[in-house]
């Protein structure tokens, strides 16, 4: 564990607030993109698919960019981290904003997602530090507790506002919240050491584990097989369940409250059984995309899909990213960016996927293709739950002293 002063082990509000800001920045920018397709597309005069993959770049800067820039900035204290990471995620969303065209929106895009892979993976490192061991899935459901919040509020209200203001809207205001997060991540959070042990080398060996590498499997599957639906929910809810306007921003919101509420529920989770919640959020993902794919016309049933698959589809995290610090022990430091990385993959692949899916069938197929991909994870997630740490090194045997002789 990470040392941090009592006093603030004691007092950890501020340190945790400041984080969830910063998160919910991030979680704004990451997926208002889901919202503006249409408009970007139009704007920037590409088609609906090819702007999805906005979606695409952004998950991938996380997924790689993230991991690639942790190895590098290893020995760095955390707290350093945090500032300069969000510094240049903030003039990285100010040149989405004044994107002269699409190249430099995309590239904008792969560039903050990678800045937010760095980001988050320091703020789990800090915020497990900020609290007791058995407290630990609670502060990093507060962490990602800012990315689910944007959900319910900055993604709505960024998509509504992008539909009077434009697109470049949202990116602005994503610059101007950004400003005060980093303010008060320069004020608020303490100087926190690394929570692993030794340098690149020594933190790979344990964080590539392949038992910490099957967990990241089932993350990647998970987040996979959502995103393969929900980039495309927009057109889905429009298409099929012939929504649109305030009533798509009120479906939207519903899962976005739900996705909130489901992320703090599941830090208590992780920290019960974190092995068992994944496989319960599993199950439940199975159960609300087929509600979708077979009822999607009922706006009702719907609307109890979405905010099932809200509360269990983020609610999953905490005990992801707490089954990764477990199984990767003295190599958390570096493994801390690694869900961000395998759940960013899954929403890379699933994003081209559910794009796949749109071009075939139209929006119902992206569901499809979600639901398929959930069933198929069960087995993998209720056999990552047996997984256990590698046991710790025993101390060297004593040598007996050699007795004198007479």
């Amino acid at each position: 564990m990470a040392s941090v002063p009592p006093a603030v082990r004691r007092r950890p509000g501020p340190a945790l607030a400041a984080l969830f800001l910063a998160t919910f920045v991030m979680g704004s920018a990451e997926l208002v993109v889901v919202g503006l397709l249409k408009l970007v597309a139009g704007d920037l005069a590409v088609s609906t698919d090819t702007a999805g993959t906005l979606v695409t770049a952004y998950a991938l800067g996380i997924c790689v960019g993230g991991p690639l820039l942790t190895a590098l900035t290893i020995r760095i204290r955390r707290r350093t981290l945090l500032w300069t990471s969000l510094a240049g995620y903030v003039a990285g969303n100010l040149l989405a904003a004044l994107a002269p065209g699409f190249g430099t929106l995309l590239a904008a895009r792969a560039l903050t997602g990678a800045l937010q892979g760095l980001f988050l993976g320091a703020a789990f490192t800090v915020a497990a530090a900020l609290v007791p061991p058995e407290r630990t899935g609670r502060a990093i459901s507060v962490v990602f507790g800012g990315i689910a919040v944007s959900t319910a509020l900055g993604v709505p209200l960024g998509t509504l506002a992008a539909q009077h203001l434009g697109w470049r809207a949202a990116f602005t205001a994503v610059v101007v919240l950004g400003a005060l997060a980093l303010l008060a991540t320069a004020v608020c959070v303490p100087p926190v050491e690394g929570a692993g042990t030794g340098g690149l080398w020594a933190q790979s060996r344990h964080a590539l584990a392949p038992r910490v590498l099957a967990v990241l499997g089932v993350g990647f599957l998970l987040m996979g097989a959502q995103f393969a639906a929900f980039t495309y929910i927009t057109p889905f809810l429009e298409d099929v369940t012939g929504v649109s306007g305030t009533w798509l921003t009120a479906f939207l919101f519903a899962y976005g409250a739900a996705t909130a509420a489901g992320t703090f529920v599941g830090g208590r989770a992780a920290d019960r059984d974190a092995a068992r919640t994944l496989v319960a959020a599993n199950l439940a993902l199975v159960a609300a995309l087929a509600v979708l794919h077979v009822a999607g016309a009922s706006r009702a049933l719907v609307a109890l899909a979405l905010v099932l698959w809200g509360v269990v589809g983020f609610g999953l995290v905490p005990s992801l990213q707490y089954r990764v610090g477990l199984l990767a022990g003295p190599g958390r430091d570096l493994a801390a960016t690694l869900p961000a990385s395998a759940v960013n993959a899954g929403i890379a692949v699933g994003a081209v996927t559910g794009g796949a899916a749109v071009s075939h069938g139209g929006a119902a197929d992206a569901v499809l293709t979600g639901l398929l991909v959930c069933v198929a994870a069960l087995p993998a997630t209720w056999a990552s739950g047996h997984l256990r740490p590698a046991p710790a090194p025993r101390p060297p045997a004593a040598v007996p002293e050699p007795h004198s002789q007479a």
